[in-house]
């Protein structure tokens, strides 16, 4: 009986060991040395927002974007958008519906999937560690993923889109049968060590935008952190900053009642697919006024210093003649005058958005719509006629 019992016992015990080392050996490796991540989040108190729509001048302007919007609800747009000037909101309104089948009407707080917008985020949360000297930009990124194929690219050609590697969405399908169940990170990644798919291009040859990068990078923070991305995002961004209605979306926990639901042009609602887990290049919800919130913390340098801030403005390509370049997870337009507009739109599923930021006169165009209206794309330079004039500087572009 004793030595039955005995035998049992030391069954289990390799059992779980087996099932610890096969768990183990289904995440992509990183580098077992601990970074020993410390770091208090920011204590100062979160920005308050400041209306400014009283005055004659500002109730005439509302007359205007009314009238513009009404003639965009009628075309089908169906979001929210804030228009913000020096801190102060001057516009901010929603259109429709949150959900249309139960007839739930789009609200201020109405948390909407951001798309590539997200890469604003991505990219400061590693310009963050950065900035606090956990890790280096110019490393490779196998000095934080140990699996990782590509030697040769570094974490800052993550950040500019000059790494050559090819997009997840294009080549997971090759390698992935179920394309309905959604994956996370490490599973891409996974997918990748495991088949190497070729690079587009040498590394920091030239610029092509690619979701790949702004998913390794997400993957990096966890590593860096010691903890997942949302937790990380939630933690140091969003809850210091006052971002309440932010988050990252995670497929297993579905959306909260209040997210809006995202549809197709014809209000049939986008299904979850593979690529719908992975985050970091998207993936991230928020509201109007909480991205209002985020735009304004890189004029009062709330998370990232000016030096920081001047290096995520930096254009970082120059293969192409023009004012159209990329920074360290913003897009820009940069005029021979010197004045620059930063920006990001997005497009995953049925969502556009289209966040623009004149940063010289700190001018903020805001819309996020929830049903495919690739119009909004257009809105920024419209407003901007409306609010400022016809200006040589209110160049925008509909590139996701």
């Amino acid at each position: 009986m004793h030595r039955s019992k005995h035998f049992y016992i030391v069954t289990i015990i390799l059992s779980l060991l087996f099932i610890a080392c096969h768990s183990k050996s289904q995440q992509v490796s990183a580098r077992t040395n601990k970074t020993n991540f410390h770091e208090t989040p920011i204590t100062k108190p979160p920005m308050p927002l400041i209306y400014d729509t009283t005055s004659p001048q500002s109730r005439e302007l509302i007359a205007k974007l009314d009238k513009f919007y009404a003639a965009q609800v009628r075309a089908g747009f169906n979001g929210n958008v804030l228009v913000g000037y020096k801190g102060h909101i001057l516009y901010e309104r929603a259109y429709g519906f949150s959900n249309r089948e139960r007839k739930i009407p789009l609200t201020a707080n109405s948390s909407c999937q951001l798309a590539s917008v997200s890469k604003t985020f991505t990219g400061a949360a590693v310009l963050y560690l950065y900035q606090r000297k956990h890790l280096d930009i110019d490393a490779p990124v196998t000095t934080y993923i140990k699996d990782f194929p590509y030697p040769m690219i570094t974490v800052r050609m993550l950040l500019d889109h000059r790494s050559g590697l090819p997009d997840y969405t294009k080549w997971v399908p090759n390698y992935k049968q179920d394309q309905r169940t959604p994956i996370y990170n490490d599973e891409m990644l996974q997918l990748m060590v495991k088949n190497k798919p070729h690079l587009e291009f040498k590394p920091n040859t030239r610029f092509t935008y690619c979701n790949t990068n702004f998913a390794v990078l997400a993957k990096i923070v966890e590593v860096v952190s010691e903890m997942p991305f949302s937790q990380f995002m939630n933690d140091y961004i969003f809850q210091p900053l006052g971002m309440k209605h932010t988050f990252v979306y995670d497929p297993a926990k579905g959306l909260p009642v209040d997210a809006a639901i995202s549809y197709r042009y014809n209000w049939v609602r986008e299904p979850d697919m593979f690529a719908d887990g992975v985050y970091g290049d998207k993936g991230i919800y928020s509201t109007p006024e909480d991205m209002y919130r985020w735009d304004q913390s890189f004029y009062q340098n709330t998370l990232l210093s000016p030096e920081t801030v001047d290096l995520a403005y930096g254009p970082c390509s120059f293969e192409r003649p023009g004012i159209k370049n990329y920074g360290l997870g913003w897009r820009m337009l940069c005029f021979p005058n010197g004045n620059k507009v930063i920006y990001h739109n997005g497009w995953w599923h049925g969502n556009n958005t289209s966040f623009y930021r004149l940063i010289k006169d700190n001018f903020t165009v805001i819309v996020l719509g929830n049903k495919f209206n690739k119009a909004i794309y257009h809105h920024a330079s419209s407003i901007c006629d409306i609010v400022r004039g016809t200006s040589a500087d209110n160049a925008t572009d509909t590139e996701e």
